[in-house]
């Protein structure tokens, strides 16, 4: 059975902003996959790997995909003995106000989606001239 849909809206709303500041024990961090049962393996801004665990307020709700950014809470799972380092929190969704913030951590920069070389661009969408034609 579905969640109602006021939680859904919700839970939404409440990922669309990023906050004023994190907690104490909480860090931005990369999607790196997912590893089954709502369990997703992530990259810290000190290129560490770890796993966390997706809450299920979450669950169904919002979806995330490899490169998205979420806040883990480490202390979220201390007592308990398992290979766990932290819970999801907070999934980034406008990651363009995220990146505002002075907490956004400067490892995470932001990848050109093409290749920067001016003689790339200046060739996109161009039809090849006769003396670059393949003779086709």
């Amino acid at each position: 059975m579905p969640p109602p849909r006021r939680k859904v809206l919700a839970t939404a709303e409440d990922t669309l902003f990023p906050p004023d500041e994190l907690s104490p024990g909480q860090e931005i961090a990369r999607v790196i996959k997912a590893t089954g049962n709502n369990i997703y393996s992530i990259e810290l801004p000190s290129k560490e790997t770890a796993l966390v665990e997706l809450p299920s307020k979450f669950r169904s709700t919002i979806w995330m995909k490899r490169g998205s950014f979420v806040v883990i809470d480490t202390n979220a799972l201390e007592g308990r003995d398992n290979k766990l380092r932290g819970e999801i929190v907070n999934i980034v969704r406008d990651e363009k106000a995220w990146r505002k913030m002075a907490f956004w951590p400067k490892e995470f920069v932001r990848q050109p989606v093409m290749g920067s070389d001016d003689e790339d661009e200046s060739n996109v969408g161009k039809m090849p001239s006769s003396d670059e034609s393949d003779g086709y």
